[in-house]
């Protein structure tokens, strides 16, 4: 599994010939949009900076797109969506929190959650995480103290920060206890990395 980082809540997640996009930004966004082929667009939020499937589409293929709660399966790909709140844009809005399981690894992704608060129920659907992506920024997503104590909840082997200028993730690795960390191009992964990690914070660059 290869994840790249392409700004705002935008990720890249390619294993085989299979290619996955989280929160891609539209064009509609004043955050600068990618374009690629992705065969599923996960979408946590009706919001330009995170609705931009249209840039996912290529030579006529159109990608798979969900953007709301329910339970899927694409191409042998689990994905679970579940709702939560946000207050990004500055009004309550339904994110989508997503627990994808591929390669025998369980990804959560936080979208732009803005209340730490999550029900029971969330959580043991969320399972044992190997990987969190976590907003951390604030305004309207959680900052970086709510982002560390939700962290701490759910236990994952890895964090990859998102949502975040440089004074908030900052912030956060000094709340994690993580300053040290120097931001890498690309992650790639197989399950036998997570082995003996414990919530270890993983800094991507913007691609």
């Amino acid at each position: 599994m290869i994840i790249t980082y392409h700004g705002a809540e935008f990720f890249k997640v390619q294993f085989g010939d299979t290619t996955l996009a989280f929160n891609p930004i539209s064009k509609e966004s004043k955050l600068e949009p990618k374009r690629f082929f992705a065969d599923i667009a996960l979408i946590s939020l009706n919001h330009p900076d995170m609705n931009g499937a249209e840039n996912l589409s290529y030579n006529g293929k159109e990608p798979f797109v969900i953007s709301g709660p329910g339970e899927y399966e694409i191409k042998g790909i689990f994905i679970k969506g579940f709702a939560s709140k946000s207050n990004y844009g500055g009004k309550d809005r339904v994110n989508t929190i997503y627990s994808v399981t591929l390669e025998n690894m369980n990804m959560c992704f936080l979208g732009a959650l803005s209340d730490m608060n999550l029900s029971g129920a969330v959580k043991e659907e969320l399972g044992d995480v190997d990987i969190l992506f976590l907003p951390v920024g604030g305004d309207g997503v959680l900052d970086a103290a709510k982002a560390e104590k939700l962290s701490v909840e759910i236990e994952p082997k890895i964090i990859i920060p998102m949502h975040y200028d440089a004074a908030s993730l900052k912030k956060y690795l000094k709340e994690a206890g993580e300053e040290n960390v120097k931001p890498i191009e690309k992650l790639t992964l197989k399950k036998k990395d997570l082995d003996g990690k414990e919530g270890e914070s993983i800094v991507l660059s913007v691609a």
